[in-house]
């Protein structure tokens, strides 16, 4: 479930093209997924390992199987200490957009710290900022809330390198070689997390692990590599026709306002009418093109 909040967020163009997550429909899905028991165990400190008995049915965690190398970060922390990306080899890293004014990034800020305490030598979160506000105000907040993981000012151009945040908070998740293998959007369960970092470290885990090709999902860059599209139907389409539909849907932009191509927009944003008529648009060209050509030609006079 996703809320649209751009009159909560005010005025500021930083703010409005975010969006929040429905905290009622995420804690749902915990609860269904891992139930409020787990989550209870996991805040108390009780390893995911050892809770096999109370866990019949197994949860998946999913990795991506071609993954990239994660963008270059050289930057500076709220102390002024510097973070950067060529220090984090043989850790698994969690890059976590956020924001003060986020409700669901300051809920989830406690299970980040306790993720940190718990695997402080093979893990590491870096908290990249996006307020508007400045610096002095965002450490005042994270010293009050005792954060004890980097944390950094990230402008809109550090965004743009990991192809853009629509949400907050996002996490991008790297393996122990920098590589990114998932993307998290809203506030999840921590035991979530706690798989997935145990799995990285080659550490026992009680689920089932799944690779997938990532193509948009995580890194919307890869959405050329896409050759189905939510809600766009190209089974009509010949393989010719298909090649010349993925190639247009890739290389058009959409005109929903969101900044990105088709491609990208649909693997984004799965509600978004405008991409998929655009898409369906071209399908329709390239079937009416050919019943064009297999019309019967008019008889001379």
């Amino acid at each position: 479930m996703r809320c649209w909040v751009g009159e909560w967020l005010g005025n500021d163009m930083k703010k409005t093209k975010l969006i929040a997550i429905c905290a009622a429909g995420v804690t749902l899905a915990l609860v269904v997924l891992f139930g409020l028991r787990e989550i209870e165990r996991f805040r108390s400190g009780v390893p995911l390992a050892s809770t096999a008995d109370s866990n019949p049915g197994l949860p998946t965690i999913r990795f991506v199987s071609n993954p990239q190398p994660a963008p270059t970060l050289n930057l500076t922390d709220l102390d002024g200490n510097p973070v950067s990306s060529a220090d984090w080899r043989g850790r698994v890293v969690l890059l976590n957009f956020w924001a003060t004014w986020c409700g669901p990034c300051r809920a989830e800020i406690p299970d980040l710290i306790r993720l940190q305490e718990q695997y402080a030598d093979q893990f590491l979160v870096v908290g990249l900022s996006t307020d508007v506000d400045p610096p002095n105000k965002v450490k005042a907040f994270a010293d009050e809330m005792n954060i004890n993981y980097p944390v950094v000012m990230a402008p809109p151009e550090i965004e743009a390198r990991f192809g853009g945040v629509f949400g907050l908070p996002t996490s991008f998740l790297l393996d122990t070689e920098g590589r990114i293998v998932q993307k998290h959007i809203g506030l999840l369960d921590p035991a979530l997390y706690e798989l997935e970092i145990r799995a990285l470290l080659n550490m026992p885990v009680q689920a089932n692990v799944e690779r997938f090709d990532d193509t948009g999902q995580v890194m919307l860059a890869n959405a050329k590599n896409a050759t189905e599209y939510p809600g766009v139907d190209l089974s009509k389409l010949n393989e010719e026709q298909r090649v010349a539909a993925r190639r247009k849907i890739n290389e058009t932009e959409c005109s929903c306002g969101c900044g990105l191509t088709v491609a990208q927009c649909l693997v984004h944003d799965t509600s978004c009418a405008t991409s998929k008529q655009i898409a369906s648009s071209v399908v329709k060209e390239l079937l009416g093109g050919a019943a064009a050509s297999l019309a019967p030609e008019s008889a001379n006079p």
